[in-house]
């Protein structure tokens, strides 16, 4: 059995308040070895708005976001921490923290993404992603394997051991469709989850950086893993999908 979760995705000039969100998803029960705040985990969808300033004026604003369980009830709100030369200048391979909260506003993950290479000809710089939980305790890593056209990764536990392999499509641009990055086994004989970019419509996949994303795993994963590929959706939407726009 595979459960899912939406990423709401939206942007902010400075600082970030809180989305009004009618349904917030209660709290569930614990499971032992659970870094507090991943609980939610458990049961998981994601989707992505857009500040007004950065369709207006073309700046590259913090980005934010709301994670909703399958019921559109609150779970995650996150946002990015970086300056604003970072974002005009090196757009979306930028160095970033994202910092993640619960409804009680705790912070319960934190994403650090150093800056790196995005291209197939520097592979020994690529994209990388540290997950942390609670905030500095390091619970596994999103890597970027090289490959001449296909966009890989390799999920990693705390230990850096390898546990799960990311592969996305040829072209990761598609008209009216969705987007898919396959969650396989190490050895990439089967599929056990997916990382999907759903199609939003001409509007807003043509004049904003509006994404929305839908993530399915076995429900027995171990739940730190599934704070990891959380990861790597942010990761992807910052590398594939975000328009970087330049002020004309």
């Amino acid at each position: 059995m595979c459960i899912e979760f939406t990423v709401s995705m939206f942007f902010s000039a400075a600082g970030y308040m809180p989305p009004q969100v009618p349904m917030l998803m209660p709290v569930p029960e614990r499971p032992l070895g659970c870094p507090p705040g991943l609980e939610y985990l458990t049961q998981l969808l994601v989707h992505q708005k857009v500040e007004l300033m950065e369709v207006l004026m073309g700046w590259e604003t913090n980005n934010q976001y709301v994670v909703k369980n399958s019921l559109g009830q609150q779970v995650f709100f996150a946002a990015e921490e970086s300056d604003f030369c970072t974002r005009m200048v090196c757009g979306p391979v930028r160095s970033f923290l994202l910092h993640i909260q619960d409804n009680m506003g705790q912070e319960v993950m934190t994403l650090s993404r150093p800056l790196k290479c995005g291209s197939c000809c520097f592979p020994c710089c690529l994209q990388e992603l540290e997950v942390q939980s609670p905030p500095g305790n390091p619970i596994g890593y999103v890597i970027q394997s090289w490959h001449p056209f296909l966009p890989k990764f390799t999920i990693q536990n705390e230990r850096k051991e390898p546990v799960l392999k990311i592969v996305g499509p040829f072209c990761d641009c598609k008209c009216c469709s969705d987007v898919n990055f396959e969650v396989m086994s190490l050895d990439e004989s089967s599929v056990i989850g997916r990382i999907s970019k759903q199609w939003t419509g001409f509007e807003a996949e043509a004049l904003t950086d509006a994404d929305n994303f839908g993530l399915q795993f076995p429900m027995d994963l171990d739940v730190k893993i599934k704070a990891v590929i959380l990861g790597a959706c942010f990761l992807m939407d910052f590398m594939y999908f975000e328009h970087t726009q330049k002020q004309e």
